[in-house]
């Protein structure tokens, strides 16, 4: 943070406990965040009944500066609403005001308690923002009686220097989720970076392909990436959102329920591919219970690597 109150004395705030991506809580990958504002947690039922995994409740941008303390009690009253239902539902993340000041760092407290799957922090820049953010986080968790490292943290590049340390942001604190360059018209990327948007996304594809190579050498979970703005043109937020998936995106963030069930769909494998890869499967154990270790699966060469990866796409969506 950049300002402090001066004092002379200090509370000491801990380091989480999570030391490692070895011991870091397992994290489900949503293949769809929608942001809600966060004045409007009237409109969860509506992002529910459009299926999507995971909700952004948003104090920042979407929360002109005088309405704040009300957007923050109307979350706050929504995550205890959350935490007393059955698990498994909806997942809740909440977007944060920047860690500028005290201000930012108060709202952290009110908003990390059970019902929270995760905190978005806007406007990171480098590691040492996410590793302030993780211990903060990780006061609130032992504060509320919550696991450390229950929390996922997800930083959004949204500057140059960010998205150059993707890697270092990535890696800084064992809760850090769900990464990826976000990119869309006018925003602040676009502005950061210079390039010219596209429906395509020809302009952005070396810079989101990179970014996650970053993410992924890091060990982070489940990146994610966006944003499709235009809300009636379906058919390009398909295109985009096939891109991603193709580059190996695991899901995308969302600013209108109705491009939920579009990205739900193109980041979720169909029954097809779930057969498929349960096929692969059994043929290469059972050539390998013969003492092959390669052979020939509908036309093509298959070997434990290729099994290795339909395992893990059976036992992400529940067929392992």
């Amino acid at each position: 943070m950049s300002s402090e109150p001066h004092s002379t004395t200090r509370t000491t705030v801990p380091h989480s406990t999570t030391t490692s991506r070895a011991t870091a809580i397992p994290r489900p990958a949503p293949r769809s965040l929608l942001f809600v504002p966060g004045l409007r947690t009237d409109w969860l039922p509506k992002a529910r009944a459009a299926g999507a995994d995971a909700v952004v409740l948003d104090l920042e941008d979407a929360v002109p500066a005088p309405d704040k303390p009300l957007a923050r009690a109307r979350v706050a009253e929504a995550l205890a609403e959350a935490a007393a239902e059955p698990a498994g539902g909806m997942a809740l993340f909440v977007r944060v005001n920047p860690l500028e000041d005290w201000t930012a760092a108060e709202e952290l407290r009110a908003v990390v308690r059970p019902g929270l799957a995760g905190v978005v922090l806007p406007k990171v820049h480098t590691a040492a923002d996410v590793r302030l953010a993780d211990r903060l986080i990780g006061w609130c968790e032992h504060a509320h009686g919550l696991p450390a490292g229950a929390t996922a943290l997800v930083p959004l590049l949204e500057s140059a220097r960010a998205l150059h340390d993707a890697y270092d942001i990535a890696a800084a604190a064992p809760r850090v989720a769900h990464v990826g360059a976000l990119t869309a018209p006018g925003g602040d990327v676009e502005r950061a970076v210079g390039y010219r948007w596209s429906p395509e996304g020809t302009e952005t594809l070396a810079l989101r392909s990179r970014v996650l190579l970053d993410v992924r050498a890091a060990g982070a979970p489940g990146p994610v990436t966006g944003l499709w703005t235009d809300i009636t043109d379906l058919r390009g937020l398909r295109a985009f959102a096939e891109q991603n998936r193709a580059l190996g995106y695991e899901g995308m963030m969302a600013v209108h329920p109705t491009h939920v069930p579009v990205i739900n769909e193109v980041f979720a494998p169909t029954p097809q591919e779930l057969d498929r890869c349960a096929r692969l499967v059994a043929a290469v154990e059972s050539a390998q219970r013969d003492g092959v270790g390669a052979l020939t699966f509908e036309g093509r060469m298959v070997d434990e690597a290729m099994a290795e990866t339909a395992r893990a796409v059976l036992a992400r969506h529940g067929h392992g």
